[in-house]
């Protein structure tokens, strides 16, 4: 009820809060995602946005006029060029987008699965700058990613235009003024992640019930008694790679969509920082756990941190001063904003987390049962 009512209705009468529940749910599913390979299989995976990558830049090359780009001369403007596919074929590439990655995730853990622990993070956090990088390079000799300055414009699905007649018909009343067709994406986006998020908890749920999500919870107490009871470890970890990258697949594909505009710096090494401390905030292996994670943080980063960086911008602006120590907010300086502090915040956390609270805000009935007997010794 509240997310399917509640929150569109709060989302289109001030837009910046549509954004933030979308982005709260497409970082849910990229910390699912990662739950898998974390919490599930206990793998520590340091590189996971490439994956997000891989499924962003499938669907800007196909979905924009870049592929065009390849062979028109330098400095043809993209609005010269038609676009490779209609715009409705974003769901098909949804779906490949699970391909896709999954697959990329079975290339990454073919040679890496081997090793173990901190090897494994190293490995891993290497693939995602190696991803990042190639996206930053491929301008040359031939355009596949338009380099640093990004892909744009990349293209949504249609809408029929009575959504939105309908939309205010029935909703008009309660959001207080008429819903654009702008917002009306932007809502139309959020029902997507929404739904994305539902069969994610649902195959999540499913795997953790399975032989699969049994044989990962093996691997991640004692690899050596699971191989010993016969597991394949490598066939195992694998699976775990490839479901996770399949997640942050389809909401590459979805974030595209949705910006129409991608860039390397979309998908840096701290967006991967970001999603596991998620994952570890709420609780690794528990999915309401690290869903709780996502919207603390996310909520964290955009509405807490950002809004007291605007707040203190806006006393610089003035000629208030503190009353008791004299001093002028104007003298205030810059690098104190608290939005230049989030690398900081993010390690604070892990580390209060990891003392205070090992097993997250949520943690699974296995965990918090192992942690008790540790801490009753």
């Amino acid at each position: 009820m509240l997310a399917l009512i509640i929150f569109p209705i709060v989302g289109v009468r001030n837009i910046f809060y549509l954004e933030v529940i979308f982005q709260i749910s497409v970082f849910a599913a990229l910390a699912l995602g990662l739950n898998i390979v974390v919490g599930f299989a206990g793998l520590l995976d340091l590189g996971y946005v490439a994956f997000y990558a891989v499924g962003a830049y499938l669907w800007a090359f196909f979905g924009s006029q870049q592929f065009y780009v390849l062979h028109y001369a330098p400095g043809t403007q993209p609005s010269d060029l038609p676009f490779l596919l209609a715009g409705d074929t974003f769901y098909l590439f949804l779906i490949l987008g699970v391909i896709v990655a999954a697959l990329v995730g079975i290339l990454l853990g073919l040679p890496v699965l081997r090793v173990r622990g901190d090897y494994l993070a190293i490995v891993t956090l290497g693939f995602g700058e190696v991803i990042r990088v190639m996206a930053n390079n491929l301008d040359k000799p031939l355009n596949f990613t338009n380099g640093p300055q990004g892909i744009t414009p990349i293209q949504r699905p249609t809408m029929p235009d009575f959504v939105v007649d309908w939309f205010n018909t029935v909703f008009g009343p309660i959001v207080g003024h008429e819903v654009s067709a702008a917002h009306m994406y932007n809502l139309m986006f959020y029902v997507f992640a929404l739904i994305v998020i539902i069969v994610i908890i649902f195959v999540t749920r499913r795997l953790d019930d399975s032989k699969m999500g049994r044989a990962w919870t093996a691997v991640r107490e004692d690899e050596t008694a699971a191989i010993a009871m016969g597991i394949p470890l490598v066939r195992t970890k694998l699976s775990a790679f490839a479901v996770g990258a399949s997640f942050a697949g389809i909401m590459g594909v979805l974030l595209a969509a949705n910006r129409t505009f991608i860039s390397p710096e979309s998908f840096s090494f701290m967006q991967s920082i970001g999603v596991l401390a998620m994952v570890i905030l709420g609780g690794a292996g528990s999915i309401p756990g690290v869903i709780l994670g996502a919207a603390t943080i996310t909520i964290l980063n955009l509405q807490v941190l950002q809004g007291f960086s605007l707040y203190l911008n806006e006393l610089r602006q003035s000629d208030a001063i503190i009353p008791i120590i004299n001093f002028a907010w104007k003298d205030l300086s810059t690098q104190l904003d608290p939005a230049k502090y989030q690398r900081m915040l993010f390690g604070l956390i892990l580390i209060l987390m990891m003392i205070f609270r090992p097993g997250g805000l949520i943690p699974t009935t296995r965990r918090k049962r192992k942690l008790d007997q540790e801490e009753s010794k």
